[in-house]
């Protein structure tokens, strides 16, 4: 009972706790006149725990061995790579002052709560054992958009919008829109208008709330008055707000029904983004571009803001179109920094392709085109598919001829000296979430008719890259919208970003399993990334490795079937039926083909880290290295160690679940993962071979 209530201790509690169960510690601390003495008698002992016989306890060793990680780094001044400053590290000597009662600092009481966690495990490691019926029992607890409670109080909300919709288009003066009524129409005829409107993608983006009046209008008036106030003071910061009347047909306004938590988190703003905006940070240092300089990668590009680079074999292409605006605004974005510098936003005439952006195009495809290692475009944004039908065949035509372009002069280098040729080509976008009505026959005949050409050019690899965060949206527009991309022979990869609700224990698993049986298969897991802007939603990266190795564990494809279930992926159709049979058949409850990582300025994604120390706040401070498994820039031999600060201390996550009526006992093993390896690279996501060497030469590479 009492470590359950560690989580609210003070100071003057903890002092006792620790006294009570590690008197040993205590006396050490009490007898040693300096924090180097009590750093060497805390070696001493830790060393004696380890257990030295064959068949000795794994946990224990693992639990005193991150112990005397943090005894080796305690003084250290280490350069944090996302802030750009040095700190110091005073782990052990915050603890001895503590347990001396010479505490000199203003520290919480989380890093203490963390320290007694790293001790009891000491005292009494546990084997952990994932548990597949409790993992399932989790799972069952998330509803999808296709149940069928979740669809009638969606049929019930989109009731309420339509009528706040009828009275939205009687009252709005907008001559040149198509969605206006005819004089004399009566109600029952505007309300049949409507429902036919609501089919159609542009209505959405046209009808789209943009106030936080009028959100909470449509939301049946349902938003609390701090809500309200929050809301009030990001539209005076400038704060954009852009939600479509289908994703917001999925929240839950009633007191009961389903928990839409994940999905409600990433359309209402917490205190901490509020406050933080207009400050923001650029957490994606090689996305700062400045003429003529080599970005934080070493990368070399083109001016504006049109491509970014991290890696040797791709660049993200954002196009000046529609595409730099989104179907909404996530409230933990990646470039939200974008937003608030306006190079994003949903002024969508302002976003209309200019007369130079042909040009401008055939300029940013000849960076792609000379460059000697670049293979994979990943067209995003804001959204590669919010662009219109004419601009995205005109960008896919062009990346087409792009590729025709390098192939062939290829054929005049030798062996060794040729270039990387386009393989893969992908389109990012969260539409098939936010606005699956976006997905229209026009739309899948572009990408099929792109996919026949460029595969005989050489494109092997057709992926639309899509954001669910939730088993709730995949509603039954979602699902149709899946089925007809995969119908056109892409394939839908998906990857999630890792907040606070949707880290709830079987909430990621449930995800996987929902979006296994439509065909779409998981990329990537990714921790939030930022600064304080994003602390209400960050979960720590010892939550990801808990999902990891408690949760992902019964997803994981057995060796001798990996080649079955690439060739399923790649070629049988309908993938989501194979796909669901395939995990049948072998007994896996959804198919763990996702990594999970957390995205480190210019670095690359990894999870491969150790927790060398906390700070006064209880944040643990992590010593990463790169995903040894891919290439990078060679700007990573030149950058030595990268450390990084989480966002917040794992006791105050704990206290985010507890708050949200989770029991955070299931929780517990947490403290064990202070130690991460970057999963491997499934291999429906590595490139082909080609059939000649590639020149080893870097172009536009600056270090």
């Amino acid at each position: 009972m009492i470590k359950r209530r560690l989580l609210s201790y003070d100071i003057p509690q903890l002092t006792k706790v620790f006294k009570k169960d590690f008197p040993q510690l205590v006396t050490m601390a009490e007898e040693s006149e300096s924090a180097a003495l009590f750093k060497e008698a805390l070696r001493s002992f830790v060393f004696s725990r380890i257990d030295k016989t064959v068949g000795g306890s794994n946990m224990g060793n693992a639990v005193a061995k991150r112990i005397l990680l943090l005894i080796e780094h305690d003084g250290m001044m280490v350069f944090e790579l996302s802030t750009g400053e040095e700190m110091p590290v005073r782990t052990i000597t915050c603890l001895w002052q503590f347990l001396a009662g010479k505490l000199e600092e203003d520290v919480s009481p989380d890093f203490f709560i963390d320290l007694y966690w790293q001790f009891e495990l000491l005292e009494k490691p546990e084997e952990i054992v994932p548990d597949r019926s409790l993992v399932k029992r989790q799972m069952n607890r998330w509803p999808t958009g296709l149940d069928e409670e979740v669809m009638a109080i969606r049929y019930s909300n989109k009731e309420r919008i339509i009528a706040g919709l009828i009275r939205k288009i009687e009252r709005r003066h907008a001559p040149t829109s198509r969605f206006q009524f005819t004089e004399g129409m009566s109600y029952a005829e505007k309300y049949v208008k409507v429902q036919e409107w609501w089919n159609i993608g542009r209505f959405h983006l046209a009808m789209a709330f943009k106030s936080p009046t009028e959100l909470n209008y449509f939301l049946g008036g349902s938003l609390s008055a701090g809500t309200m106030d929050l809301l009030a003071r990001a539209r005076k910061k400038g704060m954009p707000f852009f939600v479509t009347p289908y994703y917001l047909s999925l929240l839950n306004t009633n007191t009961s029904g389903y928990d839409d938590a994940a999905i409600r988190s990433y359309i209402l703003y917490s205190e901490e983004l509020v406050d933080t905006y207009g400050r923001i940070k650029a957490w994606e240092k090689e996305d700062i571009v400045v003429a003529g300089q080599p970005n934080a990668a070493g990368w070399l590009l083109p001016e504006g803001h049109n491509i970014h680079r991290r890696y040797p074999e791709v660049a993200i292409l954002i196009p000046d179109s529609m595409g730099r605006a989104c179907g909404g605004l996530c409230a933990s974005c990646q470039r939200m920094y974008d937003f608030q510098s306006e190079r994003l936003n949903f002024d969508f005439e302002s976003l209309k392709p200019k007369e130079t952006w042909d040009k401008k195009l055939r300029r940013l495809m000849r960076y792609f085109e000379e460059d000697a290692q670049l293979r994979d475009i990943l067209i995003t944004g804001g959204d590669a598919l919010m662009s219109q039908n004419a601009t995205l065949r005109n960008i896919l035509d062009a990346v087409y001829k792009m590729a025709v372009r390098k192939r062939k002069a290829n054929e005049s280098r030798p062996e060794g000296e040729k270039y990387a040729e386009l393989q893969r080509v992908r389109l990012g976008s969260r539409l098939l979430a936010y606005l699956p009505l976006r997905i229209t026959d026009e739309l899948v005949g572009i990408l099929r008719s792109f996919k026949d050409k460029a595969s005989r050019v050489g494109v092997t690899q057709f992926i639309i890259q899509t954001h669910f965060q939730s088993p709730l949206e995949v509603t039954p527009e979602a699902k149709k919208a899946i089925e007809a991309i995969l119908s056109a022979g892409w394939i839908i990869t998906n990857q999630l970003v890792y907040t606070v609700a949707a880290s709830r224990r079987g909430h990621t698993a449930k995800l996987r399993q929902t979006l296994n049986a439509m065909g779409v298969v998981c990329y990537y897991t990714f921790s939030v990334k930022g600064f304080h802007e994003n602390y209400a939603v960050f979960a720590p990266n010892s939550r990801s490795l808990q999902e990891q190795q408690e949760e992902k564990v019964f997803g994981l494809i057995p060796k001798e079937k990996q080649k079955e279930l690439y060739r399923l992926i790649r070629y049988e159709r309908p993938l989501g039926k194979k796909l669901s049979g395939f995990l049948k058949e072998n007994r896996l409850l959804f198919a763990a083909t996702d990594r999970s990582v957390l995205n480190l300025p210019a670095i690359g994604k990894s999870m491969t880290f150790q927790m060398v120390g906390l700070t006064t706040e209880g944040k643990r401070i992590l010593k990463f290295d790169h995903d040894t498994g891919r290439r990078h820039s060679p700007i990573i031999d030149r950058m030595g160690e990268v450390y990084i600060v989480e966002n917040k201390s794992v006791a105050a996550y704990l206290r985010q679940l507890q708050d949200m009526g989770e029991d955070v006992r299931e929780y517990i093993s947490i403290w064990n993962y202070s130690e991460g390896r970057t999963e491997p690279r499934f291999s429906i996501y590595e490139y082909p071979d080609y059939p000649f060497d590639v020149t080893e030469k870097m172009t536009n590479l600056e270090l």
